[in-house]
């Protein structure tokens, strides 16, 4: 058995960079990695999926151009060459923090998959053969998630497709059924509906985007049935068929009546589970919750002293920042002496769906939910001049503050550079910068972020 001072399992955006700072540290440190260096984010989620959205928006903006004076006859897409510009960048990434880690003294990566065998000790069956065992004061778990598969009858006869599967596709589906109209769901439907497919998205629940407020969700739902994309909300799928001719059939139950549609291929984007069930975490005391997701306290440290887990596999809230700023926190509290936790972070996020959304604090919703007293303020972007300027006019922007004290307690942004225009307030949030300090700030002209002064125009004193 190899002695190690930490361990980690898994490259993720919490791995690697946690790997390397302990091995500068001094610590003789093991990564282990079963898959590729940089988690979903890098090969799976934000790197690929982002860069088939700037595609996909290069569609759309050829359609529209004579919107603005731009007569674009025809344009052509070329499945295989978006997919080997998505494959190069993903590639250069993931060998690019491959060779950081190998470069790094008193690191050592290994391939393979890890499972406890006792409290700190792990059993490695390593991908080019053979068994590895080791051991270490600190064990640091960043294992992930995937996709959940639900149990639907006939699925396991159709050749389904997933958030990770989908990327493989080097052509345009004919007919893509979505089951799932969450964030993954939407920005996959939108991205190929621009690519040419026919877009039929399914959600269980009475509408989508359940965790935002409702104007948002109708916002959205507009925006995407405007590009022809069919949404059914209360749709529950029963079954998939597999026809003679290669297509599927879906029988699904929408608002408690039974139709069935027909398409060529399914995107499977229910939710995601963690990875933890393989770890044999019985092993060593860790607990989980119901739905196998590692449990930790407010410092990311597990029931058992010296165990950790970040990212994804610890539950919501499952974003790159987050898993990323977890790496920061156990590094800063263990080796830097910091006292860092986890309570009360702000948790921004993006949509990147055209336009974006973006979020961050509390929605009015929460408020309500919550009975906080509350102002809440709107402004369509078709009084954002920067908007109008570039021809995009769709979505809002909209605020929550506190009347009393004027701070911004939360700010969901539906239009283009949602996420951009969102970071602006999230920093005005962190400072303590009072929404009537912003309503008479100087922004430079003319810029979306500018419109802000507007936004909060409403709430004279």
């Amino acid at each position: 058995m190899e002695q190690y001072d930490a361990i980690i399992i898994g490259a993720g955006q919490a791995g690697v960079p946690l790997s390397k700072k302990l091995a500068q540290a001094g610590k003789k440190t093991l990564i282990i990695e079963k898959r590729y260096v940089g988690g979903t984010c890098v090969n799976d989620g934000c790197t690929p999926t982002k860069t088939w959205v700037a595609s996909a928006k290069a569609a759309y903006d050829a359609s529209k151009s004579a919107e603005l004076g731009v007569n674009i006859k025809s344009y052509k897409i070329d499945m295989r060459q978006i997919k080997k510009r998505k494959d190069d960048i993903v590639l250069k990434s993931r060998n690019g923090g491959q060779k950081a880690i190998e470069g790094t003294k008193n690191l050592t990566l290994v391939f393979g998959e890890a499972a406890f065998t006792g409290k700190k000790t792990l059993l490695i069956e390593l991908n080019e053969g053979g068994m590895l065992e080791v051991t270490a004061d600190l064990i640091f778990i960043n294992t992930g998630a995937k996709t959940l598969i639900p149990e639907i009858e006939g699925l396991n006869d159709i050749k389904y497709l997933t958030s990770t599967t989908i990327l493989d596709l080097d052509y345009v589906p004919k007919h893509l059924l979505v089951v799932g109209a969450n964030y993954i769901g939407m920005e996959f439907g939108q991205m190929f509906g621009r690519f040419g497919s026919k877009i039929t998205m399914l959600e269980k629940a009475p509408r989508i985007l359940s965790r935002e407020d409702e104007d948002i969700a109708e916002a959205m739902h507009q925006i995407l049935t405007d590009e022809n994309i069919e949404i059914y909300t209360n749709a529950t799928t029963l079954s998939f068929e597999k026809t003679k001719k290669g297509n599927i059939k879906a029988k699904v139950s929408i608002a408690g009546k039974e139709q069935t549609i027909k398409c060529s291929h399914v995107l499977i984007g229910v939710g995601r589970v963690p990875q933890s069930e393989a770890l044999n975490l019985n092993k060593t005391g860790v607990k989980v919750d119901e739905k196998g997701f590692i449990k930790v306290n407010d410092k990311l440290e597990t029931n058992v002293k010296g165990i950790y887990a970040l990212g994804d596999v610890k539950g919501a809230p499952a974003f790159t920042h987050i898993s990323y700023n977890d790496y920061a926190i156990v590094y800063r509290n263990l080796i830097e002496g910091e006292n860092l936790n986890i309570k009360n972070r702000p948790v921004p996020y993006c949509m990147f769906t055209d336009p974006q959304l973006g979020r961050i604090g509390i929605s009015e919703d929460e408020a309500k939910k919550r009975k906080i007293k509350v102002k809440v303020v709107k402004l369509p972007m078709t009084h954002v001049a920067r908007a109008l300027e570039v021809g995009d006019t769709r979505g809002f922007m909209k605020a929550v503050v506190d009347p009393v004290t004027k701070k911004i307690l939360g700010a969901a942004v539906l239009g283009t550079e949602g996420g951009e225009i969102m970071t602006v307030l999230q920093m005005a949030m962190e400072g303590d910068i009072t929404y009537d300090r912003i309503r008479y700030c100087v922004f430079a002209h003319p810029t979306y972020s500018e419109s802000l002064n507007n936004l909060f125009l409403s709430l004279e004193d």
